[in-house]
């Protein structure tokens, strides 16, 4: 299943890599939002996990039905259309994939599962609104449910929206690296074969009801990502160019990950290394996310988030 969103390049590959899969897995095209879709995808199953999202913040500050609406319908109504088919299908766990931007702004510290939400974005206002969803179904009817809030995920094939691949095939054409404000946001990074461990294990040996936080432990600023890539391009600092900040911009997420290494769990991966062989695949893979990047909606977007941005951040002439 995906979200509302998603590219046709991505499911295109998505069933090239499931099509043959040994375990009999097979791919369903549908959108979660649409119950006959997710019934027939749902059938048979006994774990349920959704991943599908809208989930750039940006996106989501564009105050039109085609952006901002479709996270509030995709993110909120699509996991009660899946929580409805789960009950009906006795399914033995619902994972909840949700994110640590809905503990809002964390100045200092590292939040903890039971902290309150407080998300300052519609993006991350819908995933916590997600969240409650499924959590509700967990108290009111029984549903096996588990939710994990994973920090900022990197590695191959990510949209080319998100900081780092956006970054670097900016950076390979020798285009400008839009930064928001001084850069000094602060993230922490965990790799994505990490965090589907973390993901699974929770399935498995998570307690419903409960959620689980999942973090890197790679806390870094964006203009600390933008000057590595920089580096591993060899290309100029003067590629980078300051933008009016997003309005509401969190300036930090941090998580305190004790209940999901108390079931084992732990990241393994090395950052250096992972953020320099993803550099390197999407220089490798341009095939890839290019025809993304050139699509008119991309293309559309972009410039009302970035190139708009740039010219509100320079001084009025006199």
């Amino acid at each position: 299943m995906r979200s509302r969103r998603a590219g046709q390049a991505d499911l295109r590959r998505a069933h090239k890599n499931l099509s043959g899969l040994e375990d009999g897995g097979r791919f369903v095209r549908g959108d979660i939002c649409d119950a006959k879709a997710v019934e027939e995808a749902m059938n048979g199953c006994d774990t349920v996990f959704n991943f599908a999202a809208e989930s750039h913040v940006d996106r989501s500050l564009m105050g039109d039905p085609a952006h901002a609406g479709a996270f509030v319908q995709t993110d909120v109504y699509g996991v009660y259309v899946l929580l409805e088919e789960a009950k009906r299908q006795n399914v033995k766990k619902f994972v909840q994939v949700s994110t640590d931007e809905v503990y809002g702004d964390v100045s200092e510290g590292h939040s903890v599962e039971t902290d309150p939400l407080e998300p300052r974005s519609p993006y991350s206002a819908s995933k916590a609104g997600g969240e409650l969803i499924a959590r509700s179904y967990f108290v009111s009817h029984d549903m096996p449910v588990v939710i994990t809030r994973g920090s900022n995920t990197f590695g191959p094939y990510q949209y080319p929206e998100k900081l780092l691949p956006l970054f670097v095939s900016n950076a390979l054409d020798d285009q400008p690296l839009p930064m928001y404000g001084d850069g000094l946001q602060r993230r922490d990074w965990l790799h994505a074969e990490d965090h589907c461990r973390g993901i699974l294990l929770a399935a498995e040996a998570g307690t419903p009801g409960e959620a689980y936080n999942i973090g890197g432990g790679n806390e870094k600023t964006n203009r600390d990502i933008t000057q590595m890539i920089l580096q591993l391009l060899d290309k100029p600092q003067s590629l980078i160019q300051t933008v009016a900040d997003r309005p509401g911009h969190d300036r930090r997420y941090a998580l305190n990950c004790d209940k999901i290494r108390a079931l084992g769990w732990q990241p393994s991966r090395d950052f250096g290394a992972d953020v320099a062989a993803t550099v390197e695949w999407y220089r490798a893979n341009e095939a890839w996310w290019r025809p993304l990047k050139n699509d008119a909606e991309y293309q559309q977007y972009y410039k009302r988030n970035y190139e708009n941005r740039a010219q509100e951040q320079q001084p009025a002439s006199r």
